[in-house]
């Protein structure tokens, strides 16, 4: 429910323009969500969004992609060079990487926040991502699969 109350958020945000809690609390109500402003707070929060100045002089509600952006951009980088394996074990997602870069590689997947890994744990050339299920385990590796063709 969570995550589909924070895919309605940002779609909100990035349909219209939003400049309270209040607000964004009554847009989540008429699509169904019964959310207290202070879930809506804690979201708000957890999403990272920012009130940005919007080109009538007002404050609304916005995330913060250049960040994403570069960070996803970085982490794209550092997964190709770093990781040579990837596969999976029912919801453990283990990824195989050179000596010593493993640490990394799991702190910049850490920093993208994916909806699908609960957890995850580096260690020297090996890092996993514990997912919610063996299902998410299975896309996951697809989509990381699909970053080493890239190099």
């Amino acid at each position: 429910m969570k995550t589909k109350r924070h895919a309605k958020i940002l779609e909100i945000i990035r349909t219209r323009p939003v400049d309270t809690q209040e607000e964004l609390l009554r847009w989540l109500k008429e699509s169904g969500f019964d959310v207290t402003q202070a879930t809506v707070s804690r979201d708000i929060k957890e999403l990272r969004l920012i009130k940005t100045l919007d080109t009538d002089g007002r404050y609304r509600y916005s995330t913060v992609k250049l960040e994403n952006d570069t960070m996803s951009s970085k982490f794209h980088s550092l997964f190709a060079d770093a990781v040579v394996n990837i596969d999976y074990a029912g919801n453990i997602v283990v990824i195989k990487c050179l000596s010593g870069m493993a640490q990394a590689a799991c702190a910049a997947m850490d920093s993208l926040h994916w909806d699908s890994v609960v957890g995850t744990l580096g260690g020297e050339d090996t890092f996993i991502c514990i997912t919610k299920d063996e299902g998410r385990a299975v896309e996951l590796v697809t989509e990381l699969k699909k970053l080493l063709k890239t190099r």
